[in-house]
């Protein structure tokens, strides 16, 4: 076992939360949480008709202080629809010597369910250390939708890309213990180059993965949406949702404010990945909102709104 598996197996359990079917409604029936983890579960997001639990996460403080491990586990039932978000962007503190703030994240979902991570940007202030880790189990027709992402700092207080260490591992497991995406992003200070000159003027970095049969749609309009728009920034020309927050529109042709890919992976290509680079916070979020509005009539609320 290595030190990371070995920190793993130290990392107590914070939160955990159970979803079945009661009375045909997805229903909470455990929910558990304590230092440094709060959920708040709303008794109703959207209009009744819709069936799906919303789980807010939060960190007391707003933030993850240094040396602070949050794990949690989430169980999702056959047919059951789970959203789970946060109220703002996740900050990591300063670190204190060598400790790294830490957050676990082991899912399972179930038949014909789907689990929607859309969580606020992740921001790390000057000299902080994060590694997150999150594992998700899920069957041939379950579903998963995962926003991660992370910006470059206090910009605006001058730190930019100032963070030690910052370390993101997303893994997806078909069927048990089956390999069916495994990606990890690793930001760290270089001692001949530093993370800001490498970044360049980018503030955000960003991954979407949409997976399962509910999200055929969806995956098709964003597969669609991110060739025309390179296309057309290849063109000189800027794509509409960056357009409603930067009107100097020139500059584009130099330098686009969002740039993305997107691939297939998985069993016949079952699960799309969008990778993404921006110089705002705004653009990811006004991308995120016009690519996921497609989830707006299964979960009752449009995500980012």
């Amino acid at each position: 076992m290595n030190k990371e598996e070995e920190e793993e197996e130290e990392v107590m359990e914070t939160g955990k939360i159970v979803i079945e079917k009661v009375r045909g409604k997805s229903t909470v029936t455990k929910s558990f949480s304590k230092y440094p983890l709060k959920f708040i579960i709303p008794r109703k997001v959207g209009p009744s008709r819709v069936d799906a639990v919303w789980i807010y996460a939060l960190a007391y403080g707003g933030g993850i202080i240094s040396g602070d491990a949050i794990s949690c586990k989430l169980e999702i039932g056959d047919g059951c629809t789970a959203v789970l978000t946060t109220q703002s962007s996740t900050k990591v503190y300063k670190s204190l010597g060598s400790k790294c703030s830490e957050q676990y994240l082991e899912a399972e979902i179930g038949s014909d369910s789907m689990l929607v991570l859309i969580p606020d940007p992740v921001t790390c202030f000057s000299t902080a250390r994060y590694f997150q880790k999150q594992v998700f189990r899920v069957r041939s027709d379950s579903n998963l939708v995962l926003v991660d992402w992370i910006t470059s700092g206090r910009h605006e207080s001058g730190e930019k890309w100032d963070f030690t260490l910052y370390k993101s591992t997303n893994n997806i497991f078909l069927e048990g213990e089956q390999p069916l995406f495994l990606d990890t992003v690793l930001l760290e200070q270089g001692s001949i180059v530093p993370l800001a000159e490498r970044m360049q003027d980018y503030q955000v970095i960003a991954m979407v993965v949409l997976l399962g049969p509910m999200l055929r749609h969806i995956q098709g309009q964003v597969q669609e949406d991110v060739k025309r728009m390179m296309a057309e920034q290849l063109q000189g020309s800027p794509v509409r949702w960056d357009c409603q927050i930067t009107s100097n529109t020139r500059d584009f042709a130099k330098k686009p404010s969002l740039i993305a890919s997107c691939s297939a992976f998985g069993h016949k290509g079952g699960g799309i990945i969008v990778r993404i680079a921006s110089l705002t916070t705004e653009s990811v979020y006004q991308f995120l909102k016009h690519q996921l509005a497609g989830l707006e009539a299964l979960l009752g609320v449009l995500p980012y709104s």
